[in-house]
């Protein structure tokens, strides 16, 4: 039996009516393999990894814009060595007109390489809406961070909501990916109780193998016992074998109350598989119809 017959049009017709996806500066090739697959309009978030320079990451965001899908650069703080490097990215994204949505995080570096420490010290510095940000994104931890305590999380999670308001900038929250929808509901309904309104895309692993998906798991600290493994899909006994987010997102769609958790949509990391993961989609979409 297909298991994506079993999937509810909810899920499809709610969830997956606006996802969004992610890249890489170096997966423009792969962008232009899968533009056929994804619908026009279509955010399509760019990392700002170490090994990346500023003009691959706008080259990237570029050509985003060009196959007729939305960019959404990211902005690693940590990463950044001065105000002027910050600029220089912000003039060149508003030069090719790709800086209307950003997503701010505080990046991978231990130290900061400059004066910004975090995702809030981007937002308070008045920056990017001076270069034409719009709408900026922020990331939240449903199973929390592997180096963050959770009150620390909590607070900055409420800090650069409120940061958003105060530049008078649209926000959204895009969280890092899980295999347990029960911990990412739970996650929903207390970031609704401390009265934070911005919508959420919920992340969630494109097809990928098992090994790698295992690897990234470990990676960022989300849990992955035997038994949230066996409920997402995920076959411990076959690390050559692949997985996809079907049962995670049927799961979502049964769990998911508008009126408790309000806007919620997914967000996909590609993991370098752009087409693969396009193709699943659309794939998932087609049966969740049927």
């Amino acid at each position: 039996m297909n298991p994506l017959r079993s999937a509810s049009p909810a899920v499809s017709t709610s969830l997956l009516e606006d996802f969004s996806l992610e890249m890489t500066g170096k997966d423009v090739p792969k962008l232009e393999e899968a533009a056929g697959l994804i619908p026009q309009g279509t955010r399509i978030n760019v990392t700002f990894l170490g090994n990346e320079d500023v003009r691959m990451r706008l080259d990237a965001a570029r050509a985003v814009k060009r196959l007729g899908f939305r960019p959404v650069p990211h902005i690693s703080a940590r990463r950044l060595g001065s105000q002027a490097e910050f600029e220089h990215f912000l003039a060149g994204l508003r030069a090719d007109a790709t800086g209307a949505e950003v997503f701010t995080v505080g990046g991978d570096p231990t130290r900061p390489e400059g004066p910004y420490a975090d995702s809030l010290s981007l937002i308070e510095s008045g920056l990017l809406s001076e270069y034409g940000a719009r709408h900026v994104g922020i990331s939240g931890y449903p199973e929390g961070h592997p180096a963050i305590p959770g009150d620390v999380l909590w607070t900055a999670l409420r800090e650069k909501s409120a940061a958003i308001a105060a530049q008078g900038l649209d926000g959204s929250v895009i969280t890092q990916f899980g295999f347990d929808v029960d911990p990412v509901l739970a996650w929903i309904e207390r970031v609704r109780g401390e009265g934070i309104t911005l919508p959420v895309r919920i992340g969630v692993p494109g097809p990928a193998g098992v090994r790698r998906l295992m690897t990234y798991a470990t990676r960022f600290g989300v849990g992955t016992s035997a038994s949230i493994a066996k409920k997402y899909g995920l076959s411990l006994t076959n690390l050559m074998g692949t997985a996809g987010p079907d049962k995670f997102l049927r799961a979502l769609a049964d769990g998911h109350d508008p009126a408790q958790h309000g806007e919620v949509k997914i967000h996909f990391y590609t993991f370098g598989g752009l087409k693969a993961t396009s193709e699943w989609i659309a794939q998932f979409r087609k049966e969740a119809l049927a």
